[in-house]
């Protein structure tokens, strides 16, 4: 590895892990290689600046300094001691650490931070009869340590703060999602703004501005207040500059995202956020149940997340998820519906065959992405063309014929023929499957028609 170049970590959710490592090569990341909720890379200083402005499914960018081993405390304190720590930050700055353990050898994570505090402030006190202060609440350096069994990473957090707080949500709803999730969701369906976007049950706006963003291709860093690379020692401001005044890539919208649902106040919510994000032109607001929906502009797709059972009843609940099936059948023809939900028995309410399951996590939630394709034309067309798509999954029936006494010739001779056994034959796949289980953007209006130098631009975008 050359001088210039160096390793990198992104941190990410549990199933984005492929959608990231797609983001990074784009970006020109070398040596990509996915791992549990991170992928591994290597770059120079403008890749970890660009990872950081432009990666959607990133959580944050972590620089390894140090990789040793240890199998307790001390050796962690005596090896922490050994890093040239005036590289990183000076006497006048503030640090905070952040441990990460997964081993048996190290059971209080917390005790792992104090020992790495103590090495950085005893590293200095020795060298200087001074010492950076601690500070845990925006410090000018984020320090991470990760242990896995003795296997130990010291690094720098470029990011500070997570980068799925974009700097566009002003409010709320109760259970907002994520935006590092949402991104990845609408990545995971190939979608790119080739056609309308609609989100039934958008609640705070999160995919919608998401998917306004991509279809524009805007930063998701572009309204962030700040990263934590830019209180480094190293920090090349002209280059940052350069990186987030390039318009290059910006392309033109030609529909539009729809988002309905049947809080006015959820409503209210979302149009704060979708003005601050300066995207009122590409996004219609609309209180609307989705029940009442009659028409969807097309070509189009749908992607959403609707509520899971914490806050209304299990009958209720699943006649919501009868009621999405049935819209999707009888007025989304053509659309391809992407539903994230967590419960079994939500999906089959759906009643729809599903293109596709993708396991992501919603929060501590494990919850499930299905796709459903809905076919155009009439419903016996409709479910003909399902019937099809299950025929090429599995192979054709046996003729077996009929004995004398009528019954199949599949059942073996001194079985009784009870509804149990003929309800179990019946399910048995299904049961089997379920344990298998370049242009402009247009997007700049009101405060946001013209760029700015970089450091007037940023503050306007963050007024």
């Amino acid at each position: 590895m050359s001088e210039s170049n160096f390793e990198m970590v992104a941190k990410t959710l549990h199933g984005l892990e492929e959608i990231l490592a797609d983001e990074l090569v784009a970006l020109g990341a070398n040596d990509v290689q996915i791992g549990r909720r991170m992928v591994s890379f290597t770059g120079n200083k403008e890749l970890l600046y660009k990872t950081n402005f432009y990666c959607r499914t990133a959580l944050r960018i972590l620089k390894p300094i140090y990789h040793f081993k240890a199998k307790d405390a001390d050796v962690v304190y005596k090896k922490v001691k050994e890093v040239e720590w005036e590289k990183y930050i000076s006497l006048d700055k503030t640090f905070a650490i952040d441990s990460v353990i997964h081993s048996e050898e190290f059971n209080h994570s917390k005790f792992v931070a104090y020992r790495t505090k103590d090495a950085i402030v005893d590293y200095f006190m020795e060298k200087y009869e001074k010492r950076p202060s601690v500070r845990v609440s925006n410090p000018d350096l984020y320090i991470n340590i990760h242990i896995s069994h003795s296997d130990c990473t010291l690094s720098i957090d470029s990011s500070g703060e997570s980068l799925h707080k974009r700097g566009y949500r002003i409010a709320q709803t109760e259970a907002p999602l994520n935006e590092v999730l949402a991104a990845g969701m609408i990545l995971k369906t190939g979608w790119r703004g080739e056609s309308h976007f609609v989100d039934p049950m958008c609640g705070s706006g999160t995919l919608l501005i998401e998917a306004a963003m991509i279809a524009l291709n805007i930063a998701p860093g572009i309204h962030r207040k700040e990263f934590a690379f830019e209180k480094w020692i190293d920090f090349d401001g002209e280059l940052f500059d350069k990186i987030y005044n390039d318009e290059s890539n910006e392309r033109e919208f030609t529909f539009k995202c729809y988002g309905s649902d049947i809080s006015p106040a959820a409503m209210e919510i979302a149009e704060k956020n979708v003005r601050n994000a300066g995207l009122m032109k590409y996004i219609e607001l609309k209180v609307l149940p989705f029940q009442q929906f009659t028409e969807a502009p097309q070509p189009g797709i749908i992607v959403t997340n609707p509520p899971y059972g914490e806050r209304i009843s299990s009958r209720d609940l699943m006649g919501l998820y009868g009621m999405i099936g049935e819209r999707l059948k009888h007025v989304f023809s053509g659309y391809n519906a992407w539903i994230l939900s967590y419960k079994d028995e939500c999906f089959d309410k759906i009643g729809l065959r599903p293109k596709e399951k993708i396991k992501l996590m919603n929060g501590s939630l494990e919850c499930e992405y299905r796709s459903y394709e809905m076919f155009e034309g009439k419903n016996k067309e409709y479910k003909k063309a399902l019937v099809e798509v299950g025929d090429r999954k599995r192979p054709p029936k046996r003729d077996f014929g009929k004995r004398e006494d009528n019954r199949p010739a599949g059942f073996k001779r001194g079985k009784t023929d009870r509804p149990e056994r003929r309800f179990a034959a019946a399910h048995r796949e299904e049961e089997d499957e379920y344990r298998q289980g370049p242009g402009k953007a247009r997007y700049k209006e009101d405060n946001f028609k013209e760029r700015k130098p970089f450091k007037k631009k940023r503050d306007k975008f963050n007024d």
